[in-house]
């Protein structure tokens, strides 16, 4: 059966992972008519079952679903008779996953990859088959969970999904969410890449974006990190690419310049939500395990097999192991830690 010949309104969604991605994403189709279902771990069921599902952004949009219009389980049977699933847990979770939709999901059910790094759809792929019509998304902006049941965009940005044999950018294009399809989702994952090097830094500069992307001594580190990543990027013939007005190999020169000429040049960056902050801050604030290694990590493997040199990546990466180990939320450093000696 194909998804084209359902309406919109009557594919089954699932989304597995009701995270801070996924509830917003979720939220937003559910709002707009769309027929979602949630699995999701018992906390977060609990969360909803008891405050409803509230969903905030930057531009105002303030809407809570009452708990009574939120299907959300813990049970996996809910994946019996979706149409589409997306998967937004975290990387390290991916294979359990994949084997729930596996072993639930009807055969036909596209499967959506909403998550950080560039193996991800690979990595479900591996587990249904090389018949699965499995597809990577580029999900631009951040959410936070701000409260129980809340959680909180706080940038722009459009969906990028892999092209496939159905155009699922229609049901996924609602009020709050604009989604488009590409023909090559590996550069624009890889250009993501290029970009989320930043929520380290502000996982560990314990400070919102906006403030943090204001630091010229936090842009030289990303910096750094950036110019590291595109030279290994250009040696192992990666072209990323991303919807901003500039090349991304300027980004580098661009997150140098003196903060006068920044905040001019660079306005676009600096259009974010003043409390906005990196999911990995959240991570390390709530004591989880960071996507470390499909962000920096990623470019240190790349690296290492380009015998290109990516030290501030690696230092990056400790740093964020270190914060996970002691758990104790992010350690509040300032860029200096990175840029001295």
């Amino acid at each position: 059966m194909e998804i084209t010949t359902k309406p919109a309104n009557d594919a089954k969604i699932v989304v597995i992972g009701a995270g801070s991605i996924g509830c917003w994403v979720g939220g937003a189709l559910l709002l707009a008519g769309r027929n979602v279902a949630f699995l999701g771990r018992p906390k977060i069921a609990g969360e909803i079952a008891q405050h409803g599902l509230r969903i905030t952004d930057h531009e105002g949009r303030d809407t809570t679903l009452p708990a009574g219009r939120v299907p959300i389980s813990i049970d996996e049977t809910i994946l019996n008779d979706a149409d589409i699933v997306i998967i937004s847990v975290k990387s390290s979770a991916t294979i359990d996953a994949t084997l729930s939709v596996a072993k639930h999901a009807p055969k036909h059910a596209t499967v959506l990859s909403f998550q950080n790094g560039v193996r991800n759809a690979q990595r479900i792929r591996e587990v249904l088959g090389k018949d699965a019509d499995v597809r990577a998304v580029m999900v631009p902006f951040n959410v936070v969970w701000a409260a129980e049941g809340h959680f909180h965009r706080g940038v722009e940005g459009e969906l990028i999904l892999q092209e496939g044999a159905s155009d699922l950018s229609e049901i996924l294009s609602v009020e709050g969410l604009v989604a488009k399809t590409t023909a090559d989702i590996e550069a624009v994952l890889w250009g993501k890449i290029l970009l989320n090097l930043n929520n380290a830094l502000n996982a560990l500069s314990d400070i919102p974006l906006k403030v943090q992307l204001s630091d010229r001594g936090w842009r030289k580190v990303l910096a750094a990190c950036q110019a590291e990543a595109l030279a290994a990027m250009k040696s192992a013939d990666i072209l990323p690419h991303t919807e901003l007005p500039v090349p991304l190999k300027w980004m580098p020169t661009i997150l140098r310049l003196p903060n006068f000429l920044f905040e001019r040049v660079a306005a676009k960056m600096l259009a974010i939500d003043e409390n906005a902050r990196s999911s990995m801050w959240e991570d390390l604030t709530r004591g989880r395990k960071t996507e470390i290694a499909d962000l920096q990590g990623e470019i240190v493997n790349l690296a290492m097999k380009q015998n290109t040199p990516s030290p501030m990546n690696q230092r990056v990466m400790n740093t964020i192991r270190l914060a996970e180990t002691t758990k104790s939320g992010s350690p509040a450093l300032n860029a200096t830690h990175f840029t001295k000696n």
